[in-house]
């Protein structure tokens, strides 16, 4: 007699409910309080950020699988060494092109008034130092704060690529994708509702503006954890990303409006390039999970004669 097994979109559904709750629980202080302008609100961004981590532990004490939950989302092992020391550049790397190639886009378009000519802004705040030397600073500062800030997006990239990635892959990488992007961006909504990234939108808006993100660089992030087989270059990816996002205003022609919903990475002409990118890697199996090549094997040998003395084993 077969048992009866959990379907497995219960345990993503618990998930997700947790860390929507858990986040909005977190944030309880700003809507009570004085919102944004609440003095303990980097405090209270950096424990909401590990609200994923948190919900991915409590699902996985249901689901009785917590003495692997290290190995299942990428915190250990650390191996192969190589792939890994390579995904840490790439989450260097992959951020700040995310970032720039939207600056330089939204010029094209007309939507991003860049000043890459004259660089009024960068000059101001070099004061006597070089141009060169000032945007060589901003760079490293980027890459600095990037490690700094890996450890509260560690808590997020536990959840949503290290917990939560893997098994929307089972629906296929397309759905992976937008879930996956979809959850991430409307778990922002403690904030974005009161305006943070968005100030110029409606609530619900800078929830669609900021899932439309959160879609794009989770792909290229999604793509990252499969690579290195580990969550850390994530987060440093992550971190790089949130200590970047300032360049946007750094570029910006001398007393231009910057609009987060239309420009940058955070709007819609920020997508466009990276779109592409996504649909040439979906075209090439780069978002294939690796375990489809072991289900082949497992389907192999389970049409081998019941002579063979082997038995497959079962994939949970």
């Amino acid at each position: 007699m077969k048992t009866k097994k959990t379907p497995r979109t219960l345990p993503i559904i618990g998930f997700v409910a947790l860390s929507m709750g858990l986040a909005w629980l977190v944030a309880l202080p700003l809507w009570l309080g004085p919102g944004l302008r609440h003095s303990q609100f980097t405090l209270i961004a950096a424990l909401m950020m590990w609200t994923p981590a948190f919900a991915a532990v409590i699902v996985s004490l249901f689901e009785r699988r917590i003495k692997s939950f290290g190995r299942e989302v990428g915190l250990w092992p650390v191996r192969p060494i190589g792939k890994f020391l390579l995904g840490v550049v790439l989450g260097i790397l992959i951020p700040l092109a995310l970032i720039f190639q939207a600056l330089f886009v939204g010029d094209v378009l007309g939507v991003y008034p860049a000043d890459f000519q004259n660089l009024v802004a960068v000059r101001v705040l070099a004061g006597e130092q070089s141009t060169a030397q000032f945007l060589a600073m901003q760079f490293s500062f980027a890459v600095l704060g990037g490690f700094l800030n890996a450890l509260p997006a560690l808590g997020e990239e536990i959840g949503w690529r290290g917990w939560l990635w893997p098994r929307l892959l089972r629906l296929g990488a397309v759905r992976a994708i937008i879930l996956s992007g979809v959850i991430w961006g409307v778990w922002h909504a403690p904030l974005l509702l009161l305006g943070y990234n968005y100030p110029y939108s409606s609530g619900p808006m800078s929830l669609v503006y900021m899932s439309g993100m959160c879609i794009v660089v989770g792909a290229f992030l999604g793509w990252l954890r499969m690579y290195s087989n580990s969550v850390w270059p994530v987060a440093i990816a992550h971190g790089v990303f949130n200590a970047s996002v300032g360049f946007s205003a750094l570029f910006l022609a001398f007393g231009a409006f910057l609009e987060p919903s239309k420009m940058t990475i955070m709007g819609w002409s920020g997508w466009l390039l990276p779109a592409v990118v996504i649909v040439l890697m979906l075209v090439c199996g780069a978002f294939k999970p690796k375990d489809q090549m072991q289900d082949r094997e497992t389907v192999h040998a389970q049409r081998v004669p019941e002579s063979d003395s082997a038995v497959p084993k079962e994939i949970s």
